[in-house]
């Protein structure tokens, strides 16, 4: 199985959240560098983080209430919409960009769902 077949797997998964294996995909997208990774390693975390962040919006974490939680959830939204996703045409400086954004916010949702449910990353 190529890096990109399990990405797409990882983001068609709708399990539990695993709170480690998210912060650690974060933590490591947040942490790569540009000048020492491919378009292709950039694309693979993306997808995973994408398919990590899917779940995170299928939690109820609190949006209605709370107008920070419902911006977050915008944003998030807005990311994932296909219009706004890097294409093979994109810069890879944009689609290096484009992770770390979805890592960034990938990450406060995560830190939101432990808030609420006691876990910690």
């Amino acid at each position: 199985m190529t890096s990109r077949d399990e990405a797409a797997k990882a983001e068609s998964c709708q399990g539990p959240i695993d709170v480690q294996q998210i912060a650690d995909s974060t933590d490591a997208a947040l942490k790569t560098e540009l000048g020492t990774s491919t378009r292709e390693d950039i694309d693979t975390r993306t997808a995973t983080i994408i398919g990590q962040l899917n779940p995170l919006l299928g939690e109820e974490l609190g949006a209605d209430a709370d107008p920070d939680v419902r911006e977050l959830f915008r944003r998030a939204y807005r990311l994932l919409e296909l219009s706004e996703r890097p294409t093979r045409e994109t810069p890879t400086f944009s689609a290096f960009f484009f992770m770390r954004d979805v890592a960034g916010l990938t990450r406060r949702l995560l830190w939101v769902h432990t808030e609420d449910n006691g876990h910690a990353p």
